[in-house]
């Protein structure tokens, strides 16, 4: 393929830039084939065409070349048929722009459309006939119809043949048009007696490459004699006609002549035209020859026609002649507006000449009818200018202000030159985008408000108020307060502002008497950017407020010392004692200060002046009033509510100084009370409350505590199992059991508790009455001590002489004492309850081995003959095991152990005589047991304790 390109630029001085560029294709190309490099012969970078967003702009042409942008290349959209696109023409070209935008500019691009031989010629009829007389002369012409090739030049018909023939002859006349007419010769007389019918085939040839033809066959008829055929009286015809003529319009007639007489002298017309539309436009009177209009001519489609009219008689002679018809134009098209570019929006700060919108305005019409101008309304900032033939541009003419016109409505009207006149118009809507031009503008050029004294601080004082003709994020204000210091302070600490709204508060508490008004400034700022901004000073005043009483300068009242006025007893009516000076400093009237007496020791005798505060007497003193005179004055302020304060001023009604001092030494200050009495005394009752909830609260504790160990221990399933370890040791190795063994219950508590607890030794809360050891309590209560402590040794320790036992005291039946441990509680005669004494370690040298069974055996056998006996001594009112072991605690738990238990505390002896221990056992239930009325009832048995509970019980016990 070869491709050719032709370029011309020239640069406008006003408007944008314009440009033109040709390309040469052949028709048919397939789609997506290379046109042109667009960016390339324009200069254009690939980047320009993208930002500039690049666009074919045209009526007709963009359905069949596209724009690739991103390659910078024309390409082809659609096949190309040159045959379609252009019939009437012989060169077939493709005309549109390529617009860019930011800046607008335009280039014009011809693409003009090549032929390729891709039609064969063709004839309307498949075959003529013909009717020719046997006298036809030699030289007669016969026109034969041509054959039509939508190719044009070399591909278009360049030959014609004619076969089959002896008598006729081919002869072609070359038309302005370059069109080829077809004539058939007579060489040869014809002769109906040897051949009456002749055929013959016409082929049409081209001159493409391959070469393509096209075939018609002729029936010449031979007939008698015929001598002349008609002749056209011109052989070119001319007229006009103006488009738009209604049908039948008569165009004009043609006249053709026969010399043959009779039938042979009647003639036939016909159109023999082949090409374009002339047989849908006009048609032919057979008769007459007159040629009028089938259809309404277009000046705009055609211009010119050229009609082939043929006349043949009887005989089949024929002649033809041609008439040209040109089309007179009339101002039927208005002026066509094409909108290529436009902005719907434009900056507000636009440069002049900026442009606007692009305009293509087309007049199909010719001459005066096809010159068109165009212009705008009025009163608006913008101007078109004609850029070139039939190009406009809208460009600015002014400065735009968006605040003053923010749209604008602009109607583009084209009229033409025709009579009459045609017009076309078009409106523009056309947006000014705001520029950040315009700085916010306060309401006032300077603000003043007012606040009381004493505010809350966050109370709103007032608002400032801006206001900016810039629209969007441009018109968003925001309140800045300008740093700047108050008496040193900044302002910040004063006063603040909400950005978003300009609202002030007060950010601290207003004191009148500090500050009475104080300057800042307010900043407003726009969210344009660059961010224009404009200031406004405040002045805020303070108004005072009667938050100050009465200061009273005179007297002086002093705490230490007493100071009086002295009066002398010849003072007359009126007679200035002093004066109360006084001062508030509030302002106004909330200073205004008034006096009155509120106590006098003699109201009869003084005065105070209500507004200077002069104390005078309004009597004669005499003898018989009071030296020592005491005034009370109230100084009140004129506020609302108003405030006050009081003086107390002492006179003493005297004509000598010695006078006045006796009478003042004796005097005695009033009594000064402690302002914080009433504090102290909250005090002491709250803490003597948080005592008193304190001890509740823990007995409460100890009392719960108590009743869930006795429910444990009630609850429990387990049994309970002895165990003697041996406690003493047997010095002298005389008695009846070869060991003493303390018998105390060792149990669990409960199976959910890992701990086992142990009950006491044996020693324990034993009383020992013994009539020859006096000092027994006294040690007991001493070791108790050394024993309770959680430190003190285990270990035991050799005997102390002292506490070796006489054959007497041993235990056994001939003992008198018992050292077996058993939780006795026996209650005396004065009522209180008296427990046994502490553990005391009897008994030398390690612990033995515990025994073994036979051992344990033996010993409870003579321990239960032994107890047997001694039960029988007792009388009445000893207390047994039941105050151990309650109901609760049957034989089910515990083994029977009470011939094993003795009573501590008792004078009863058990020996091996009877009336011995008969005579111990009475004096044992003396002392031991309390008047009937004063017995105790046995109590419910004790939980187990815990070591940790053990402590805590020894300790009550101590208590």
């Amino acid at each position: 393929m070869k491709r050719q390109v032709l370029l011309f630029v020239s640069l406008l001085s006003l408007g944008p830039v314009f440009g033109q560029v040709s390309y040469s294709i052949p028709e048919e190309m397939s789609r997506g084939s290379l046109v042109g490099n667009i960016a390339q012969d324009l200069g254009l970078e690939i980047k320009r065409l993208i930002s500039g967003k690049a666009k074919i702009y045209s009526r007709n042409s963009d359905q069949f070349i596209e724009l690739n942008r991103e390659r910078g290349v024309l390409l082809i959209k659609e096949r190309i048929d040159r045959e379609a696109l252009c019939t009437e023409t012989v060169l077939c070209a493709l005309h549109f722009q390529i617009l860019l935008e930011n800046p607008m500019e335009f280039y014009t691009v011809t693409v003009q459309i090549t032929d390729i031989n891709d039609n064969a010629p063709t004839f309307e009829k498949s075959e003529m006939t013909f009717k020719i007389s046997e006298s036809a002369t030699a030289g007669s012409k016969f026109v034969l119809e041509r054959a039509v090739d939508l190719d044009v030049g070399i591909n278009a018909v360049q030959n014609y043949d004619l076969k089959s023939t002896n008598n006729f002859a081919l002869r072609l006349h070359s038309n302005p048009d370059g069109h080829k007419n077809v004539e058939m010769v007579l060489q040869k007389p014809l002769d109906r007696e040897k051949q009456e019918q002749i055929s013959l085939v016409l082929t049409a040839v081209d001159g493409g490459e391959p070469q393509m033809s096209g075939t018609m066959q002729i029936l010449i008829t031979v007939l008698d004699a015929n001598d002349n055929a008609p002749v056209f009286t011109q052989q070119t015809y001319k007229a006009t006609v103006t488009e738009n003529s209604p049908k039948g319009t008569v165009v004009a007639t043609v006249t053709a002549s026969d010399a043959d007489q009779g039938s042979n002298s009647k003639i036939t017309y016909s159109i023999t035209n082949t090409l374009g539309n002339v047989k849908k436009m006009f048609e032919v009177n057979t008769e007459n020859g007159q040629v009028s209009l089938v259809e309404t001519i277009d000046f705009e489609k055609t211009k010119r026609f050229q009609i082939n009219i043929g006349a043949s008689d009887e005989g089949g002679l024929t002649d033809s002649c041609k008439l040209i018809v040109d089309v007179l134009d009339v101002n039927d098209n208005k002026p066509e507006i094409n909108i290529m570019s436009k902005s719907t929006v434009i900056s507000e700060d636009a440069n002049l000449n900026t442009v606007v919108t692009m305009i293509n305005v087309e007049d199909l019409d010719s001459g005066d009818s096809g010159i068109v101008k165009c212009f705008i309304n009025e009163n608006a900032p913008f101007i078109i200018k004609s850029s070139t033939n039939n190009f406009y541009t809208l460009v600015t003419d002014s400065d735009l202000d968006r605040e003053r016109a923010s749209e604008y409505n602009i109607t583009v009207t084209c009229s033409d030159e025709g009579v009459p006149s045609l017009s076309s118009s078009v409106t523009l809507t056309l947006q000014i985008s705001d520029v950040n031009d315009n700085a916010p503008v306060f309401e006032r050029s300077s603000y003043e408000a007012y606040i009381v004294e004493n505010n809350t601080p966050g109370l709103s004082i007032f608002t400032v108020k801006a206001s900016d003709a810039d629209w969007n994020q441009n018109a968003r204000v925001s309140y800045i307060l300008e740093d700047s210091s108050v008496n040193g302070v900044p302002v910040s600490s004063y006063v603040s502002v909400s950005a978003d709204s300009g609202v002030i508060h007060a950010v601290r508490s207003f004191d009148y008497e500090q500050v009475k008004d104080f300057y800042f400034r307010v900043k407003a700022q726009d969210g344009g950017s660059p961010p224009l901004s404009s200031n406004v000073t405040v002045k805020i005043m303070i108004q005072d407020q009667n938050d100050n009483p009465p200061q009273v300068l005179y007297p002086v009242q002093t705490g230490g010392s007493l100071v009086a006025e002295m009066v002398p007893r010849s003072a007359d009516v009126g007679y200035l004692v002093t004066k109360v000076v006084a001062v508030d400093v509030d302002s106004g009237q909330n200073a205004w200060l008034s006096y009155k007496l509120q106590k006098a020791t003699d109201r009869a005798l003084f005065e105070v002046g209500l507004q200077n505060g002069e104390i005078r007497t309004i009597r004669q003193v005499t003898d018989k009033d009071a030296v020592k005179q005491r005034l009370t004055v109230i100084v009140e302020d004129n506020g609302q509510p108003s405030r006050s304060a009081t003086v107390i001023v002492n006179v003493a009604v005297a004509d000598s100084f010695p006078e006045v001092l006796s009478e003042f030494t004796e005097l005695t200050h009033d009594k000064e009370y402690n302002d914080n009495l009433t504090f102290y005394l909250v005090l002491a009752l709250a803490v003597v409350s948080f005592l008193f909830i304190t001890c509740l609260v823990v007995i409460i504790s100890v009392k719960i505590y108590r009743w869930r160990q006795s429910r444990i221990l009630y609850h429990s399933n387990l049994p309970v199992i002895p165990y003697y370890p041996p406690r003493y040791s047997d010095t002298l190795g005389t008695g009846t059991l070869p060991h003493v063994y303390n018998y105390e219950v060792c149990r669990t508590t409960d199976s959910r508790k890992s701990d086992c607890k142990f009950g006491r030794t044996g020693s324990q809360n034993v009383l020992i009455m013994d009539p020859s050891s006096t000092g027994t309590m006294q040690r007991i209560q001493s070791e108790k001590s050394i024993l309770d402590e959680p430190d003190s040794p285990l270990e035991q320790k050799p005997p102390n002489n002292d506490w070796r036992f006489t054959q007497g005291q041993r235990p056994g039946p001939s003992g008198p004492h018992m050292p077996y441990g058993t939780h006795i509680r026996w209650t005396p005669k004065n009522g209180t309850r008296a427990t046994g004494g502490p553990e005391v370690a009897m008994g030398t040298g390690p612990w033995p081995q515990p025994p073994t069974e036979a051992e344990q055996l033996q010993a409870l056998m003579a321990a239960a003959n032994e107890v047997s006996e001694a039960t029988a001594t007792l009388g009445p009112g000893t207390m047994g095991l039941s105050t151990r072991y309650s109901p609760q605690f049957t034989l089910q738990h515990v083994p029977d152990y009470r011939q094993n238990v003795y009573i501590p505390g008792s004078t009863a002896t058990l020996t091996s005589n009877p009336q011995q221990q008969q005579a111990t056992a009475q004096q044992a239930t003396q002392q031991a047991l309390p008047p009937p009325q004063a017995s105790a009832q046995p109590e419910p048995p004790k939980a187990a304790q815990t070591p940790a509970s053990k402590k805590k019980s020894t300790k009550k016990e101590k208590k």
